[in-house]
């Protein structure tokens, strides 16, 4: 972690190059220091987070096919990005940003949020624009993660989010998953863990990524909880995915082979009483996973781009012609600017 001084040098050197507009060379003329200098300072500014760069994509949406989704999966509202163009290289950070407008608008003063880690809610989270006008606690939705990328890990994900909903940020301070039941039981039963769970059962929003369980991306086997070859056995047994460390099946029912009840955090039982749980994923390698979180009850808001979206839908038996786009784009609901609401 930054000490104060070195934060308050990386915080300077970005508000002259990116506020004041001054030139690295000026930069380090006037700090006395090399321009080879200045351009560390501003790399390392970035890796550490203290410059954060927001692109406001334009946004459409494709509403006939969130009316299916709705409908196969009762929704209470699914987003589904329309690309504008063939290029899938910011996908996630698009859907990212639709997302964090729906929360934007659904969040309000004295509300309790729970995150899980991951790529996905890290786009989400990263696209909330700062000085959001009330205050929001964030809630661990399940322990840390070990060897996981520092800001994708859930305490990152929640100081984050709550620096910029003006709440506190409370922290699961446990492992995401431990050796046995036994332990997993020992340590839900201590009283700060205890607390912080009972609060992200009792959150109004929560907000999930979905994961697969590929061996060469899954959490699991880059902390070191699971082996390539348990994977695979899980995956054999029926399991295709997983929200908050709970793995399940195809048909949406829990995995029961033992590794959920070693998870510290929120169980299927515990989000499907949360209000509003908010879903992100994209991407045809977790169409399988998708549709099992669906299928769980757990998700009101999917959030989603429209391959993904149409790749779901066939994977749920509906027919291409049942959710087809009307030829005209300008049918599409919605070209949605940063400070529009979503229709």
């Amino acid at each position: 972690m930054l000490d104060y001084a070195e934060h308050d040098l990386l915080a300077q050197v970005a508000a002259m190059y990116y506020l004041e507009e001054m030139t690295q060379d000026a930069i380090a003329a006037q700090l006395g220091v090399s321009r080879i200098k200045v351009y560390r300072l501003l790399k390392q500014a970035r890796e550490e987070q203290v410059i954060q760069f927001t692109i406001n994509w334009p946004v459409q949406r494709a509403p006939e096919v969130e009316a299916q989704l709705c409908s196969v999966f009762n929704l209470r509202e699914a987003l589904v990005l329309r690309p504008s163009s063939p290029d899938r290289s910011h996908a996630l950070a698009r859907v990212g940003q639709l997302g964090a407008r729906y929360l934007e608008q659904t969040l309000h003063d004295g509300m309790v949020m729970t995150v899980c880690l991951g790529r996905s809610t890290y786009e989400v989270i990263h696209a909330v624009r700062p000085g959001f006008q009330g205050h929001v606690d964030v809630v661990q939705a399940v322990g840390s993660l070990a060897l996981a990328t520092p800001e994708l890990d859930s305490a990152s994900l929640a100081r984050e989010l709550a620096a910029k909903l003006g709440g506190k940020a409370h922290y699961l301070t446990a492992p995401m998953v431990v050796d046995s039941i036994e332990a997993a039981e020992m340590l839900r039963s201590q009283r700060d863990i205890h607390r912080v769970l009972t609060m992200a059962r009792h959150a109004d929003v929560a907000l999930l990524g979905v994961g697969n369980l590929d061996p060469a991306t899954s959490e699991f086997t880059k902390g070191g909880y699971l082996s390539a070859e348990e994977l695979a056995q899980i995956r054999a047994a029926g399991g295709v995915g997983d929200m908050s460390g709970q793995i399940f099946t195809l048909d949406g029912t829990p995995y029961t082979g033992g590794f959920n009840e070693r998870v510290i955090g929120l169980r299927l039982d515990d989000l499907r009483a949360i209000p509003t749980v908010m879903a992100i994923a994209i991407g045809e390698a977790k169409i399988d996973a998708i549709v099992g979180a669906l299928r769980t009850g757990v998700i009101d808001v999917f959030c989603t781009d429209l391959d993904t979206a149409r790749g779901t839908l066939q994977r749920a038996g509906v027919t291409e012609a049942n959710f087809s786009l009307p030829h005209n784009p300008s049918n599409i609901q919605t070209s949605m600017s940063t400070s529009d609401g979503i229709p």
